[in-house]
């Protein structure tokens, strides 16, 4: 019975729970990229924003991936279109952006 308790708890650690938003996934790696929202902006956006989180295992996470933060950190005070881009390696880590595009 000790062993079975083992094995599973070992099995729920090493089986890569890192995940970040995707419509889609691959098993050992993905990258994706999509859309968010969007503004009827007349104009070109001239002004990109990003901001991110990252993870381990799915055990580990930090960042700040607002839109608030990656507007300001590409110094946009009106907004056009939000996309995001996110991926994964082998379910051990994982990266989620947001990106504002805007002026």
């Amino acid at each position: 019975m000790k062993r079975f308790l083992l094995a599973a708890i070992a099995a729920a650690f090493l089986s890569g729970c890192a995940t970040a938003h995707m419509p889609v996934t691959g098993f050992m790696y993905g990258n994706v990229k999509g859309p968010m929202t969007a503004t009827a902006a007349p104009e070109e956006a001239t002004r990109v924003g990003r901001a991110s989180v990252r993870s381990i295992l799915g055990i580990i996470a930090s960042g700040d991936a607002s839109i608030h933060t990656a507007a300001r950190n590409g110094g946009i005070r009106e907004i056009h279109y939000v996309d995001y881009e996110s991926q994964t390696f082998f379910g051990v880590l994982a990266e989620f952006t947001v990106v504002v595009y805007g002026n």
